[in-house]
């Protein structure tokens, strides 16, 4: 079993910067595929970005692409969302998500009970 906690998530103005920061519990989490995914109210749950269990790949939903960077420090079994240039739109709930499988399969079976982010205009 895998536990995530996000932290991290609070009110910003457009254009500022938040870190999310997820925490999992376990000792294989160098193994785990790792996502964030975010959920607007009245919409559906949406992919952000996700990177591959040795760091080394990242993929992000076009919306994002260049605002947001993910980053994992497996020593800390810690996943990271820096999202910059914050726009209102992106006010959301953001979900860290664990593929443990590990083999790119996007298979993501555990999540975090999420952290609120609301940028304002």
């Amino acid at each position: 079993q895998v536990q995530l906690v996000e932290s991290g998530g609070g009110l910003v103005q457009a254009g500022g910067s938040l870190r999310l920061s997820c925490a999992a519990s376990g000792r294989t989490f160098s193994s785990y595929d790792m996502g964030w995914f975010r959920q607007a109210a009245g919409k559906e749950r949406e992919f952000v970005a996700a990177i591959r269990k040795s760091g080394d790949s990242t993929y992000y939903a076009d919306s994002v692409k260049g605002r947001f960077a993910i980053s994992r420090n497996n020593a800390k079994n810690t996943v990271y969302l820096q999202m910059n240039s914050l726009k209102p739109e992106d006010t959301a709930v953001y979900y860290c998500a664990a593929d443990p499988t590990g083999r790119g399969t996007l298979a993501y079976d555990y999540w975090g009970q999420g952290t609120q982010v609301t940028v304002s205009s």
